[in-house]
């Protein structure tokens, strides 16, 4: 299954940023893996990484009543943890909830998901092994149904994605190359798809706060050290606030704006 990438109009301003536009178009399932017809066999996980700056296992614990389509919103509530190979849902990362916003193009793309592949109700844990039991209906499910495991989804998903394109080299069938050895590293993880939706924002005007606020950051200044290599030069940006100030001025005053004083 393939459908139209919903940022791919965007100028690329940095690595991360054509990065992720090129596993999306790729991040589809292997030949090992289960039919197009189960649910994460949709682009959609990618989508939401990208366009939405979720992490992971936001993308994972995603219910569809968190998702508000007349405001235009996601409201990020829970994340899928895995502790010790056993599920839970709990508060996302520095527990911390948050509301960014849902680009229409996001937007139409869960729609389409969600027509294919309904919401699954799926009962885990809360927050510990031992905790009570919480019922979400999730966007994302497996085919059993169950919440999309991380190891599985890296392992059979993801990495064959980078593969694909070059990024990481394809491993040789060793005795040696199982467990960890076969995850791929952070820097070429789903969260490379944060440093995408980061790197549009930045490259478009963004604040630092706002963008704090979307990626779930409790200090603005962590994400500007985090991501002030993906903002584009302010020399060019700078000139054409000025140019277009000045030029205004021109327009209604009819003077040349040294005059218009």
């Amino acid at each position: 299954m393939h459908q139209r990438d919903p940022l791919a109009r965007t100028a690329a301003p940095s690595a991360p940023c054509a990065f992720g536009s090129s596993v999306y178009s790729v991040c589809q399932p292997t030949a090992s893996s289960p039919p197009a017809g189960t649910p994460w066999s949709s682009p959609i996980m990618v989508t939401l990484g990208a366009g939405c700056g979720l992490r992971q296992g936001e993308i994972f614990g995603l219910a569809v009543d968190d998702v508000d389509f007349g405001e235009g919103v996601i409201h990020v509530r829970q994340q899928v943890k895995l502790i010790h190979g056993k599920q839970m849902f709990g508060l996302p990362k520095h527990d911390r909830e948050r509301t960014v916003p849902l680009p229409e193009s996001v937007a139409e793309a869960l729609k389409g998901h969600l027509t294919q592949f309904p919401a699954r109700e799926i009962t885990l844990p809360w927050e510990e092994l031992t905790g009570d039991p919480h019922a979400l209906r999730l966007v994302l499910t497996s085919r059993v149904p169950k919440a999309l495991n991380r190891n599985y989804i890296n392992k059979v998903i993801w990495k064959p994605a980078l593969e694909r394109l070059g990024v990481i080299a394809k491993d040789r069938p060793t005795r040696k190359t199982t467990g960890r050895a076969k995850q791929t590293t952070r820097e070429h993880g789903m969260h490379a798809l944060r440093h995408y939706y980061a790197s549009v924002l930045l490259d478009a005007g963004e604040s630092v706060k706002a963008l704090a606020e979307y990626l779930g950051h409790s200090d603005p200044g962590f994400t500007l050290r985090t991501h002030t290599h993906l903002m584009s030069g302010s020399d060019g940006r700078t000139r054409k606030v000025i140019d277009t100030a000045l030029g205004l001025a021109h327009q209604e005053t009819g003077t040349e704006p040294e005059q218009a004083t």
